[in-house]
């Protein structure tokens, strides 16, 4: 019931910024929704202004529920990025709610980034980015190869781990921003073109880096980093799609440490929200590692800094867990 409220509270101050949005200077005020795009869109941004972050912490984009104070910071926001409905769905009523004045871009649409689909079924648990906001994290089904809730061609969202992606999005932004603010449009491109050489010379470093760990399995909680994998070589053997709120039956352990066992997984990966105890539960009686991934970057400040330390964390944390 609280949840509900919140939500129809958040809707409500959309509705009451309209008219502070039509009245607004020409202020250059941008929201980003997750930290890896605030932290793209802060590099482009560069000497002109700071973005907004919509969502900190721990909270999940699948199940983030907007507050009043950031449904008046969208609608008074000249541009929002976000990456794709599937891995925000507030975003598709928070779109059509906003005022005219509010672009609201779909950096999952940007012209020549690389999409993968979803992975569904074998070794990858069906999960559903759900909607029943109860969690932090995912809605969890556990009939293996069971019909996904998604579209069978759903896209993958967590598009922005790959460096190279990270390029087109920042190239993309700049674009918009100086159709925007045309006064800084030389130096949101000259910023992106910059931020576009970081990212070669950091794909780089990182395929260095990871190049040891071809071929070493490991299984994820959650899907999250395909983008990451094939841009470097490597690839996940499964998931277990476990909540992070709910413990495991009897049942469901046994068939994971299974799983475990089946795959020959070097390392099991979870992700920050998880308690360490579920984690060694899960792992007990297996001969794998027990490691963890951020997909977020949660505990990596906000800033033009967060992408290439979050990327570079990724790559330490997989080094860490699948060394020899």
């Amino acid at each position: 019931m609280r949840r509900s409220i919140v939500r129809v509270a958040g809707l409500a101050a959309l509705t009451l910024a309209f008219g502070s949005g039509t009245t607004r200077a020409q202020e250059l005020n941008v929201v980003a929704t997750i930290k890896p795009i605030h932290s793209i869109a802060a590099a482009v941004m560069a000497g002109v202004a700071e973005p907004r972050l919509l969502i900190d912490g721990v909270a999940s984009p699948h199940t983030f529920t907007l507050k009043p104070s950031d449904a008046k910071a969208l609608a008074a926001a000249r541009v929002v990025f976000h990456v794709s409905n599937g891995l925000e769905p507030f975003m598709i009523k928070v779109a059509r709610s906003l005022p005219p004045t509010v672009r609201v871009v779909t950096l999952e649409e940007a012209p020549e980034i690389v999409l993968l689909k979803m992975r569904t079924g074998g070794t990858f648990e069906d999960h559903d980015h759900g909607s029943s906001g109860k969690s932090r994290g995912h809605k969890h089904g556990h009939k293996h190869g069971a019909a996904h809730d998604h579209d069978a061609n759903a896209t993958d969202g967590h598009l922005y781990l790959d460096p190279v992606n990270a390029a087109t999005i920042a190239t993309r932004m700049a674009e918009v921003l100086a159709k925007v603010h045309p006064a800084e449009a030389d130096r949101f491109k000259a910023n992106a073109e910059a931020f576009g050489r970081d990212m070669s010379a950091l794909a780089a470093e990182l395929e260095t880096k990871t190049k040891p760990l071809a071929g070493r399995p490991f299984i994820v909680f959650h899907d999250a980093y395909q983008y990451f994998e094939k841009r470097f070589g490597l690839e996940a053997a499964g998931s277990v799609t476990v909540s992070p709120e709910v413990a495991p039956s009897a049942k469901r352990l046994t068939a994971l440490r299974r799983r475990i066992g089946e795959l020959k997984a070097v390392c099991v990966f979870s992700e920050p929200q998880f308690e360490p105890r579920l984690v060694a539960t899960i792992t007990e009686k297996t001969k794998a590692r027990r490691g963890v991934l951020d997909p977020l970057g949660v505990a990596i400040p906000a800033g033009a800094a967060h992408y290439p330390t979050l990327l570079r964390n990724l790559a330490t944390d997989l080094a860490t867990c699948l060394k020899e």
